[in-house]
C-alpha cells in the first residue's frame, strides 16, 4: 500500500505562489509516475502536472508556464510549484502515484494513477 500525503495548500490572492508538496510514506518516488490533479467544487478532477521517474514532465495547457512539477529522491517527495495563480486554480490539490508506465495520452487520466493523496485545498482571490 502506498501512502501519499499533501500539503502546502492554501490562501493567495491573484498573482501569487504557492508550493505544495507530495510525501510518500511507503514507497521511493524515483520509481513511480507521479501527476497532480485537481477538482473545483461541481467538476470534474482534472491533471495538471506528470513527472516521470527519469523527471521528464507534461502540463495541462491551462498551467503551462506558470506550474512546475519536481520529485527528490532524497526527500522521498514530490512537489508542485505554482506560479501566477489565477482564481479558477482554487481546488482541491491531489498527488497521485502509479507504479506502472504511464504514458500519453494517458497521463491526466485518473484511471492511470492507482495511490492517492487526500488533498490540499487552494484558493486564489
Amino acid at each position: 500500500h502506498v501512502q501519499l500525503v499533501e500539503s502546502g495548500g492554501g490562501s493567495v490572492q491573484a498573482g501569487g505562489s504557492l508550493r505544495l508538496t507530495c510525501a510518500a510514506l511507503t514507497h521511493r518516488y524515483s520509481a513511480y509516475c507521479m501527476g497532480w490533479f485537481r477538482q473545483a467544487p461541481g467538476k470534474e478532477r482534472e491533471g495538471v502536472a506528470f513527472i516521470e521517474p527519469d523527471g521528464r514532465s507534461s502540463y495541462a495547457d491551462s498551467v503551462k508556464g506558470r506550474f512546475t512539477i519536481s520529485h527528490d529522491s532524497a526527500d522521498n517527495a514530490a512537489y508542485l510549484w505554482m506560479n501566477n495563480l489565477e482564481p479558477d486554480g482554487t481546488a482541491m490539490y491531489y498527488c497521485a502515484a502509479s507504479n506502472l508506465v504511464v504514458q500519453s495520452p494517458n497521463v491526466f487520466r485518473v484511471p492511470s494513477f492507482r495511490f492517492w493523496g487526500q488533498g490540499t485545498q487552494v484558493t486564489v482571490s
